[in-house]
């Protein structure tokens, strides 16, 4: 990585820490939580890991074979963590393991998502090439 894409990692990096430093300050100092803070945060954070795998902030850009393969794998990786963690923000933030006492439907419903998101996926994928 040249000195340009450092200094760009850097940079991106500490725009991370500002957001989320503001972010801890906010809620610690007035008790609030901002939905935005939160959100700009995780893209200012994938914005750098994607500066760091890939040297620009898309990810995309030319790819071998190695490269095209680190992204299926971690794609593949990357859909049964989420699947996992959005259960566990669910039962978690709800208080309890009993599906009757959760009120949350809208969270129900994405952590439902996650279930059957891949397999529709690959049948609509798998009928391109069948």
């Amino acid at each position: 990585m040249n000195n340009t894409k450092k200094i760009i990692a850097l940079i991106t990096f500490i725009v991370f820490l500002s957001i989320v430093g503001f972010s801890l300050y906010k809620w610690i100092r007035f008790e609030t939580i901002d939905a935005g803070s939160i959100f700009f945060s995780f893209l200012a954070l994938s914005y750098f890991f994607n500066w760091l795998n890939w040297g620009q902030h898309e990810g995309g850009g030319e790819k071998d074979e190695l490269d095209r393969h680190i992204e299926t794998q971690s794609a593949k990786i990357g859909y049964y963590v989420l699947m996992i963690l959005s259960g566990l923000i669910l039962f978690i933030s709800e208080g309890t393991g009993n599906f009757n006492k959760i009120d949350n439907y809208p969270l129900v419903i994405v952590v439902g998502l996650t279930f059957i998101t891949v397999p529709i996926t690959e049948f609509i994928y798998s009928k391109r090439y069948k």
